[in-house]
C-alpha cells in the first residue's frame, strides 16, 4: 500500500493583539456619537452657557423661582434659554458649536468605542482567561478615557468658546427659515479666528485647557460602560425576541448607565468648563482643577457645582441611547 504524501503544513500564525473585524467598533461609534450630537445639540448649547459664569452674568438666574422650584425649576429655565436663544439669536444659535461638536464626537466616539471594544477583548484573552467580568471592563473603560480625552481636548476647547460667544446682531426683521443654510466659509471662518485667537493669546497650552477635569471625568465613561455591561445582562432575556422589546431593554440600559453616571461625576463638566472659558480682560481667572474648585464653591456656592444639569441630563439621556442603538445596531450587521 502506498504512502499518503504529506501535506505540507503552514507555520502557525502569531496571534493577533486585535481582535478580528476590530475597525467595526471604530465605525459604530464614529456613527453613533455623530447621530446622538445632531439630536441632541440644543441642550448642549444651553448645558455649556449655565455651566458658564461668563452668561450668568450676563442673564442672572431668579433666586427665589430656583430656591422654591427646585430641580424642576431647572427644567423650566432649560426651556427659556432655549426660547430665548431661538427668538434672540436665530433658530441657528441652537446648533452653536455643533461643527466642532461632530469634528470631536465622530473621532472621540470612534477611539473610544474602538479602544473599549477591542480593549475589554485582550484584556480578557490576555489576562483572564478570555472571560469577561467587572473589573475588565473598569480597566478597558478607564484606558478608553484617558486616550480619549488627550487626542480630543483641543476640539472640545474650541467648541466652548463658540458657545460662549452671543451673537451680537440681533434679529430685528423677519426670523430666518430654519432650513436656511448659513454660508460654510462662515462657520469654517469662525472657528479658524477661535483657533488662531487661543494661539495668539495662550500658545499651545491654551488648547489643553480642562485636560485635568477630562482626566477626572474618566470616572464618568468608567462608571456608565461597567453599568451598560451589568444592565446588558440583566436584560438580556429580551435579546433575540426582535421588536420593541430588545430595542427597550438595550435603550433603558444605556439611558440608565449614563443617567446614573452624570449625576455621581457631573461638578467635572462645570470645572472643565470653566477651565476652558476665555481670557477675561486679558486675564486668566480660572487657572487648575483644585483652584477652580475653590473658587466656584466660594463665590457661588456648592450649588453651582450643578448648574445646568437639567439641560445636561435632557442631552446626554437621550444621545446615549441613540448611540449606544446605533453601535450595538452596527455590531449586530457586521456580526462583530
Amino acid at each position: 500500500m502506498a504512502d499518503t504524501p504529506l501535506q505540507p503544513t503552514e507555520p502557525p500564525k502569531a496571534k493577533s493583539w486585535l481582535p478580528a473585524r476590530s475597525y467595526t467598533h471604530f465605525i459604530a461609534g464614529g456613527l453613533g456619537g455623530m447621530c446622538g450630537a445632531i439630536v441632541t445639540s440644543p441642550f448642549d448649547v444651553v448645558k455649556t452657557r449655565l455651566q458658564s459664569d461668563l452668561f450668568r452674568q450676563q442673564h442672572p438666574v431668579n433666586a427665589g423661582a430656583q430656591r422654591t422650584g427646585g430641580l424642576l425649576w431647572n427644567f423650566v429655565e432649560t426651556g427659556h434659554i432655549l426660547r430665548d436663544i431661538y427668538r434672540d439669536e436665530s433658530p441657528r444659535a441652537l446648533f452653536k458649536g455643533l461643527g466642532p461638536t461632530l469634528v470631536g464626537v465622530i473621532p472621540a466616539r470612534s477611539i473610544n468605542f474602538f479602544t473599549y471594544g477591542n480593549g475589554k477583548q485582550i484584556i480578557a484573552n490576555h489576562f483572564n482567561d478570555g472571560q469577561e467580568n467587572a473589573y475588565v471592563h473598569l480597566t478597558a473603560a478607564a484606558i478608553a478615557g484617558i486616550c480619549t480625552g488627550t487626542a480630543t481636548n483641543p476640539i472640545w476647547v474650541v467648541k466652548t468658546r463658540l458657545q460662549l460667544e452671543q451673537s451680537r446682531h440681533r434679529h430685528q426683521h423677519a426670523k430666518p427659515s430654519f432650513f436656511t443654510r448659513a454660508p460654510r466659509e462662515r462657520v469654517v471662518g469662525k472657528s479658524w479666528s477661535v483657533i488662531r485667537k487661543i494661539a495668539r493669546e495662550e500658545g499651545l497650552r491654551g488648547f489643553y485647557k480642562g485636560l485635568s477635569a477630562s482626566y477626572l471625568g474618566v470616572t464618568e465613561g468608567t462608571i456608565q460602560w461597567t453599568l451598560y455591561e451589568q444592565l446588558k445582562r440583566l436584560s438580556a432575556r429580551t435579546q433575540g425576541k426582535g421588536g420593541w422589546q430588545e430595542w427597550a431593554g438595550m435603550v433603558g440600559s444605556a439611558g440608565t448607565a449614563k443617567c446614573v453616571a452624570s449625576l455621581i461625576t457631573y461638578p467635572h463638566e462645570v470645572l472643565r468648563t470653566r477651565l476652558r472659558q476665555p481670557l477675561v480682560d486679558g486675564k486668566v481667572k480660572y487657572t487648575g482643577l483644585l483652584q477652580t474648585l475653590k473658587l466656584v464653591i466660594a463665590e457661588e456656592g456648592a450649588r453651582s457645582l450643578y448648574g445646568g444639569l437639567s439641560a445636561h441630563l435632557m442631552r446626554v439621556i437621550p444621545n446615549a441611547a441613540v448611540m449606544y442603538s446605533i453601535y450595538e445596531a452596527v455590531l449586530r450587521w457586521e456580526g462583530a
